[in-house]
């Protein structure tokens, strides 16, 4: 899950006010945002088919010219 900051008012005096309420820990600065673990574990399952569908697809030729395209990037930075 990932903390967010409160949304900030368009207002100058609202601003003013929540401003002040954080500084003296009357207001939370944190929303927590909470995700739907249905959609997340769709999500998932989508992403690890992917991959295999597209290793299955894929010729030989082509998965080597990707590994070759890695490895030539892997040793560039070092």
């Amino acid at each position: 899950m990932r903390t967010k900051r409160l949304k900030r008012p368009r207002d100058p005096l609202a601003l003013a006010k929540l401003v002040g309420d954080i500084a003296t820990s009357q207001v939370e600065d944190r929303v927590v945002e909470v995700k739907n673990e249905h959609a997340v574990e769709l999500g998932r399952r989508g992403g690890r088919k992917g991959g295999i569908a597209r290793r299955n697809k894929l010729t030989a030729e082509k998965r080597r010219e990707i590994a070759r395209l890695a490895a030539a990037a892997r040793w560039k930075k070092s």
